[in-house]
Parts: C-alpha cells; sequence; structure tokens
C-alpha cells in the first residue's frame, strides 16, 4: 500500500470520478473524508447521501472512513471540512479537489447564478479547500493536491461559466506548485474524460448518434464513443500523483483517460513580432504582418464569419 498512514479530504467523493478516487486512495492505505453534500448536477439540493455509501464501502473493505457533506464553495465550511480530517486522523497529508457541477447554456442566455454557481463550486471550492489545507501542510512540511481541471479549458460551446472556472483551476494549481514546493507539497491538475452522470447524458449520446448518422463522425469514432471510459481509469493517476515517490511532479497538468495520459505543454512564447526604434507598431502594420507572421500556422478556435455572412444567416452578432 502506498498512502499507508496518509490522511485524505475527496470532495465531491460520492459518485463518479471522486468516488473512484476515494475508493482507491483508501486501498492504498489512506485516510479519508468522503465529501459530498449529494446535489444533483446542477447543483440543486436533494435528500440524496452518497457519501455514506462510500464510506460504507470502504469500511467493509477494511479501511477507514468519514462522511461529509458541505458544499466545497461555503469558505467556513470548506475550512470545517479540514478540520475534521485532522480532528479523525490526526492530519492532512491529500486534498484531492473533484467536486463540480454543471449550468450549460450560450453566454447570451446564461444567467448571472448560472456563471456564478459554477464558478464559486469549481474555482472558488477548489481555493477554499486548498487555502485551509496548505496552512497544516506547511507545518508538516508535506502535501499532495490535485485539483480536476478539464479539456474544455480550451473554450467549450454552451459552457463559458465551466471552461474559465477550469482554466482558471489550471492557473491556480500552478500558482500554488510555485508558492509551496518548499514547503514539501505538490499540487497537478487532472483534464479527466470519464463517462459519468456529469458527461454522459442522454442528450450526449443522442447527439453522437445525430452526427453519425449525419456523416459527421466515422464508424470507427462513433464505436469509440459506446467504449466503456468508466471513472476508475482516472483514480490510478491521482494516487501516483498522492505518493512520497511523486515529489518530482510539481505544477503539471494530464489529461487521464482509459489507457490514455498525456501531459500539455504551457506557458512559452510561440511567434514573435519584433520592432525597432521605439517598438510602437501602428494598427495599418499589424493588418499587413499579423496574418503572414503571428497567426501562420495557427488553427483559429472558430472559422471567422464575413460580414455578409452574417447578414445572411440573420445573425448580426456573428459579425462581431
Amino acid at each position: 500500500m502506498h498512502l499507508k498512514g496518509k490522511a485524505a479530504v475527496v470532495t465531491g467523493a460520492g459518485r463518479g470520478i471522486g468516488r473512484a478516487v476515494a475508493l482507491l486512495l483508501a486501498e492504498q492505505g489512506a485516510s479519508v473524508v468522503v465529501n459530498d453534500p449529494g446535489v444533483g448536477r446542477g447543483g440543486e439540493k436533494t435528500e440524496e447521501r452518497p457519501a455514506d455509501d462510500v464510506v460504507a464501502e470502504i469500511k467493509k473493505a477494511g479501511g477507514k472512513a468519514v462522511a461529509n457533506y458541505d458544499s466545497v464553495a461555503d469558505y467556513l465550511k470548506a475550512g470545517l471540512m479540514i478540520n475534521q480530517c485532522i480532528e479523525q486522523f490526526g492530519k492532512i497529508d491529500i486534498l484531492v479537489n473533484v467536486a463540480g457541477n454543471l449550468r450549460e447554456r450560450m453566454i447570451w442566455n446564461m444567467s448571472e447564478d448560472d456563471f456564478d454557481s459554477v464558478v464559486m463550486v469549481h474555482l472558488k471550492g477548489h481555493w477554499n479547500t486548498a487555502h485551509h489545507a496548505i496552512k497544516y501542510m506547511r507545518q508538516a512540511g508535506f502535501g499532495r493536491i490535485v485539483n480536476f481541471a478539464s479539456d474544455a479549458f480550451k473554450g467549450s460551446v454552451g459552457q463559458c461559466n465551466y471552461s474559465a472556472s477550469k482554466a482558471g483551476i489550471i492557473a491556480l494549481t500552478r500558482s500554488i506548485a510555485k508558492e509551496t514546493y518548499k514547503n514539501g507539497i505538490t499540487a497537478n491538475a487532472i483534464c479527466p474524460a470519464a463517462d459519468t452522470r456529469m458527461t454522459l447524458t442522454d442528450t450526449v449520446k443522442e447527439n453522437r448518434r445525430r452526427k453519425f448518422e449525419a456523416g459527421l463522425m466515422t464508424k470507427e469514432q462513433y464505436e469509440l464513443t459506446l467504449v466503456h471510459r468508466g471513472p476508475e481509469y482516472i483514480a490510478p493517476m491521482v494516487a501516483y500523483l498522492c505518493t512520497d515517490q511523486a515529489d518530482i511532479v510539481n505544477g503539471q497538468v494530464f489529461h487521464v483517460e482509459r489507457g490514455r495520459i498525456n501531459t500539455y505543454y504551457f506557458g512559452e512564447d510561440y511567434k514573435f513580432l519584433h520592432k525597432g526604434e521605439d517598438g510602437m507598431f501602428t494598427v495599418d502594420e499589424l493588418i499587413e504582418t499579423v496574418p503572414g507572421s503571428l497567426m501562420t500556422g495557427i488553427v483559429p478556435v472558430a472559422p471567422p464569419v464575413k460580414m455578409a455572412d452574417a447578414v445572411k444567416s440573420g445573425d448580426m452578432k456573428k459579425a462581431g
């Protein structure tokens, strides 16, 4: 057991990826605070207590676990969550932030509450728990923090709140790594791809089928979407990042799914425009030079839409 004697908090651990992580950390010897408020996919309150089921499963297998039902979005309750780990198990060595919600709408249909709710649970929630946990980890001279981002950090249609939060989590993780490495703490992020209630809805399944039938997806591509990608495939990488042996891995972001793990390349300058004299470019110069220099070989996030096309489609906003 690689985590024997360690104490961990796993948020959003009642279902899906969080549950798989909590079970594996316990199997590897860690004592676990299983946090889950039992809310629905969009953060709506329910009477469910999935954290209790996971705790029972861990105990049945011979492990140690306690349940926590608080929301990571609440600063004070996040602190109490960390304190619970210390009171129950004597310390906190590991924090895994999985808790999340989804409120999917196009930006013009998205309410302020839709945006705030997702940012509060994801980005603020990650900060809340990390902020409290790191105070103890610094004193102990050891800590492992694994945050959950998403490939949506690249931008995702109908999920600007979620995408912005996940991009922020990556920056938060890298900042924590730079601030705390001298205290024996590492912080890394996971961008998972797994079939859970958050990702594999009936709508998603139907959209995939329609794309295949419309010829927008090959048979091979469509059949790949039918292959089970359970959350259990994410947990081993998380457990590894929590081990003593993973001290060489810090401030990194990993995409993890069934049979595949990859890293990303962040933060390096790519292409340049240089100008002598006073160094100030004119607008005319940029119109002339940017397409053939900075944008050479760059794949646009979305194709350009000409004014005439936008007018013809009846959507003037596309011409923005």
